[in-house]
């Protein structure tokens, strides 16, 4: 009845958390939450759908399991269609982690465990928006209950179960495949029978070995999410070239280490942050070792990205005291939480209770900073783009006629048309390869579209300036000026 009573609890907390960010607005704020739900968007509203649409830097699992509410025109637009499998799977992660920690300890400190992860306003924020962050929790958490329960029980199916929720972790983010070698070694040594560990091996490999597949098939490059010309990697190397300096922790493991330290004190408070650190280490002497392990690595993934791989978070305490990236912090919450409940799992059944109370009060001062971090950097780093891509998707509301057809680079220039009603498959954009590449390569041959939308000097914009000088008679209809963010214009053949 307990587990049935944190679902329950869990889905209130996860509606209540989404009505209240969608009735403000908050839903899209993120960039990234954006483009999440428009790349859902485009894998069948396009002018050449199908797989190639799901690019190759971002993983695909998120994007298709929005598929299915983004093609509904009313939750595309108010972005409720990205929120829908984000809280699912934040219920999905609430459970597995009660679930995992019951089979360590008592119900009653499973409990405390869930209210640490559930009651976080970050996490709650991210759950309502179409965030990554939700379906790789729910997939660790999912991993971590499989391989606890295959170690008590040497059946097949938590090996199976564990294998589904490594390749959504995989298919997820990248930490995923961190995960994997980890994993097998764990439950090769709990295995009574080798061959279990290595099935889980085998069926863990196949997401990352279908990623691999899916980049050289589209992409003739099987390493392009990492080394490709939209990788993180190769745009940090351009900003360098271009003079900026090296992110904090670039090659420097006690920035690396400082600044991610800093950012999941912001997202958790100090009070659960040094809790659930002392609740690891009471963890460990009761022997149950491996949740912390495998709830550590992704914490120690980020901060090895941040000292090798060019992975930013700039947080405001610390220079360049900006927002960038605090919800990577976010994955030290599982860990955190499990932590806690070894503090509440006593043995005097009377304090146990009393123990698990205290827990979910420290819980709640994650609230007591202020505006959740993770809601903060969404509503900073948007102020700009939120204003013209409103005044941008006004303006193509009241003057687009469908069918006419309209070129614009993907990205965040994509939420004028989802504002505006527009669907996808009437424009053109990057992820329309070839005929992308004609309209701006030669623009007087085959840029057809009557409309151009993009930032002042980008392709899309110099496309129509060049057929304009050529005969086609492109003219600016409407430019837009907002602080803080390059000239829009918007383009309409006369």
């Amino acid at each position: 009845m307990k587990f049935f009573a944190v679902i329950l609890a869990l889905t209130a907390l996860s509606i209540l958390a989404s009505w209240y960010c969608f009735q403000h607005g908050y839903t899209l704020y993120y960039g990234d939450a954006e483009a999440h739900l428009n790349i859902a968007r485009r894998v069948l509203d396009s002018r050449t759908p199908g797989p190639e649409q799901l690019g190759t830097v971002w993983l695909p699992l998120p994007h298709i399991l929005m598929i299915p509410f983004a093609m509904r025109d009313p939750w595309w637009k108010n972005g409720l269609a990205g929120a829908i499998p984000s809280m699912l799977c934040f219920v999905a992660a609430g459970a597995f982690l009660f679930a995992a920690a019951r089979r360590e300890f008592s119900s009653t400190a499973s409990l405390a465990a869930a209210a640490i992860f559930a009651l976080n306003p970050n996490i709650l924020y991210l759950q309502s928006t179409p965030m990554t962050e939700p379906l790789f929790a729910a997939s660790l958490l999912a991993m971590l209950w499989a391989t606890l329960w295959f170690r008590d029980s040497q059946d097949i199916w938590p090996i199976l179960i564990a294998g589904a929720a490594s390749n959504a972790a995989s298919f997820t983010r990248y930490e995923g495949w961190f995960l994997i070698p980890f994993a097998a070694l764990y439950l090769w040594l709990v295995a009574r029978k080798k061959w279990h560990a290595m099935l889980f091996g085998a069926l863990a490999a196949l997401a990352p070995l279908a990623w691999l597949l899916h980049n050289q098939y589209y992409y003739s490059n099987a390493f392009e999410f990492y080394n490709g010309p939209w990788s993180a990697m190769a745009i940090y190397k351009r900003q360098l070239e271009g003079g900026m300096q090296p992110y904090p922790g670039d090659h420097d493991w006690r920035a690396a280490i400082r600044y991610y330290v800093t950012a999941a004190r912001l997202v958790t408070g100090w009070p659960v942050l040094i809790m659930g650190s002392l609740g690891a280490f009471a963890a460990l002497w009761k022997r149950a070792w491996w949740p912390i392990v495998l709830l550590s690595l992704p914490p120690l993934f980020y901060v090895w990205s941040m000292y090798s791989s060019g992975t930013p978070i700039f947080v405001p305490t610390l220079w360049p005291n900006s927002y960038y990236n605090t919800r990577y912090a976010v994955t030290v919450l599982p860990l955190l939480a499990f932590g806690s409940a070894a503090i509440a799992d006593i043995h005097s059944k009377k304090l146990r209770a009393a123990a698990a109370a205290i827990v979910t009060v420290i819980a709640l001062t994650a609230w007591i900073p202020g505006p959740p971090i993770c809601w903060k950097e969404s509503e900073v780093n948007s102020t700009a783009r939120r204003a013209w891509t409103a005044e941008a998707a006004k303006f193509l509301a009241e003057n687009y006629q469908p069918g006419s057809g309209i070129l614009f680079p993907f990205g965040d220039m994509t939420g004028t048309l989802r504002q505006a009603g527009i669907p996808l498959r009437e424009g053109l954009h990057e992820g329309n390869e070839a005929t992308w590449l004609g309209a701006i390569r030669r623009p007087d041959l085959f840029l057809r579209e009557e409309w151009v939308i993009g930032f002042a000097g980008d392709d899309a914009t110099t496309a129509a300036l060049r057929a304009d000088r050529r005969g086609h008679h492109y003219q600016v209809v409407k430019r837009i000026f907002t602080k803080g963010a390059p000239v829009v214009e918007i383009w309409q053949r006369q």
